[in-house]
């Protein structure tokens, strides 16, 4: 997603420092006249200052997820890479810091009763819990100095480029793709949307605190992926228990952990995914996005 929204922003005119740790960015980014390469580890405060020379506002995109054991690596790639980023942002007299979160961090929500920005809520999964500690730690350090702290809480982002989508599309074509069959609210946005709100995020005056970040029709995700699957002429999933899902994902991270590579499924991964999540986004419509292009899957599939 880093790469897609400093792809968004170069075309839109503005200059660019790239923090990078062990990837560089793509050749498209980094030959770009605009953009300024800066290797960086959010784990080591000494290397950020070079990263924020010339800048006015951050955009932290960054994070780990797909390994195994996140309990050994959550509470510092979340709560303590934020804690560098902001105390770097401070130092260099920054004007605007912006995380992007999601909507699970307030736990359990529906479009009846919708997360509203709180920040008290009552996570289920470990990267929820460790998300909403980096944005209240955000807050508090922020608090008394000259950044402004910036939450956008995004749903799920579906278009060309997007990883995930690009997984189940690869999964569906191999008649692999499956889902538990109770529905499961999520809030979705198409990647140009999202690309926009964000880049609203860093440019509009004045902004402060968290605002959601989704489309007007919130959906399970068990009829998202019927309708990609009908889009696309695939098979739609299929529909196993559970239970089937904690286990494959317990088997992929002993997997992971013998072999020592990534875990494309971890069991935190899954509880994270069987949590109903919907957002009030009126806020955003106020304050940060007053109109999608995209405000329904209908509009969205358009796109893919």
């Amino acid at each position: 997603m880093g790469g897609l929204f400093a792809e968004h922003m170069l075309a839109a005119g503005h200059e660019l420092n790239l923090m990078w740790h062990k990837h560089p960015p793509h050749r498209k980014l980094a030959v770009h006249p605009n953009a300024r390469l800066v290797q960086a580890d959010m784990g080591d405060p000494v290397s950020l200052p070079p990263a924020f020379e010339g800048v006015d506002a951050a955009v932290h995109l960054a994070g780990k997820l797909f390994a195994p054991r996140p309990n050994r690596f959550l509470a510092q790639t979340n709560v303590g890479y934020m804690e560098n980023l902001a105390r770097a942002a401070i130092a260099s007299g920054l004007d605007r810091l912006v995380f992007v979160s999601f909507p699970q961090v307030e736990g359990p929500s529906t479009p009846e009763h919708p997360a509203m920005g709180r920040l008290d809520g009552r996570p289920v999964s470990l990267h929820a819990r460790t998300r909403l500690r980096a944005e209240r730690r955000l807050f508090s350090l922020l608090e008394a100095s000259q950044v402004e702290p910036v939450v956008v809480r995004s749903g799920v982002v579906y278009g060309p480029g997007v990883k995930l989508v690009e997984a189940a599309h690869r999964l569906m074509s191999l008649h692999l793709m499956a889902i538990w069959p109770e529905p499961t609210w999520y809030h979705f946005i198409a990647l140009e949307d999202f690309l926009r709100g964000l880049q609203a995020a860093v440019t509009l005056p004045g902004l402060r605190g968290t605002t959601p970040l989704g489309d007007d029709h919130p959906m399970s995700i068990q009829a998202f992926l019927d309708r990609l699957a009908d889009h696309w002429g695939l098979r739609r999933p299929w529909r196993l228990p559970a239970f089937v899902f904690a286990g494959t994902a317990a088997l992929v991270e002993l997997a992971a952990l013998v072999l020592h590579v990534p875990a494309p499924l971890t069991r935190d991964i899954i509880r994270l995914g069987h949590v109903n999540h919907a957002m009030d986004t009126r806020q955003m419509k106020a304050k940060l996005l007053p109109e999608l292009r995209y405000p329904s899957l209908d509009e969205g599939l358009v796109t893919l």
